[in-house]
């Protein structure tokens, strides 16, 4: 059976998510979406246009490939701000699946509100949306915003854009244990084997950006994303063996061969 990644009523056959912003331009970032395999792709709607017809779209460049449209509220500090742009959106392109995130700290950590997160999910589930939340790593809070109606939680790897890989693996295993919506490792990815670690600690899906878009060559580096995301998930069905202190021989140690006996 294939193993897809399920998230309210979207499908997804590719368990990487990909973004859509510091690329040089949209043909790029085309190019590396689709070697990245990626079904699905955000875009902060304050900073990249989607709903101006008028102006260059990022829609109308993956008007022919199965990769969806995921809107974030990146640029919002509060719940009103992200509430009132989901709705402009919905109006204007009728996409209902978003990535929730409010900003608490513009200035350095950009570290999520989880307080004003919590209060627009509960409000934009009311109003119908499938919604990803952008949250910190504490399972407590993913458990409310799953309750406030969360179809996925997206709990940091480290500082968005900081490359600094998976910081506290344990809160990752913490937060599978405290909810059954999809859990999404998102921000500080850095490189392919950081991604392939999400996955081999079992959570269901990883978003990364930066780490595709200024790699020296995107293109090569969303397709080892790809890989990685795939053998991370391989891994952990396979289920890993227990670690051990000490050596265990890999063949059997008895009936061995004896030699210089006649």
């Amino acid at each position: 059976m294939e193993d897809r990644l399920q998230i309210g009523k979207i499908s997804l056959g590719s368990r990487l998510i990909v973004g859509s912003g510091k690329y040089p331009d949209f043909k790029t970032t085309k190019e590396a979406t689709l070697a990245s395999g990626s079904e699905l792709i955000t875009v902060a709607v304050r900073r990249v246009n989607i709903t101006n017809p008028n102006e260059e779209n990022l829609l109308d460049y993956f008007k022919d490939t199965n990769v969806k449209l995921l809107p974030n509220s990146a640029g919002c500090t509060t719940a009103e701000e992200a509430i009132t742009l989901f709705r402009m959106v919905r109006e204007a392109t009728g996409i209902d699946l978003i990535k929730l995130e409010v900003i608490g700290d513009t200035a350095k950590t950009l570290y999520p509100d989880v307080l004003e997160t919590l209060k627009a999910c509960e409000v934009l589930a009311k109003d119908g949306f499938t919604i990803m939340t952008y949250t910190n790593d504490d399972p407590i809070m993913a458990k409310r915003l799953e309750d406030a109606g969360s179809s996925a939680v997206m709990p940091l790897a480290a500082p968005i854009g900081s490359g600094l890989g998976i910081q506290n693996r344990y809160n990752v295993l913490f937060i599978k244990e405290a909810v059954s919506v999809p859990v999404i490792v998102d921000a500080g990815i850095g490189c392919a084997s950081d991604a392939a670690i999400a996955m081999e600690i079992g959570a269901d899906g990883v978003l990364t950006n930066t780490a595709i878009a200024q790699a020296k060559d995107p293109i090569a580096m969303a397709r080892a994303m790809k890989y990685a995301v795939l053998a991370g998930r391989e891994s952990y069905l396979a289920g890993r063996i227990l670690k051990k202190p000490f050596a265990t021989a890999s063949s059997p140690t008895e009936g061995l061969i004896e030699f210089g006996r006649s």
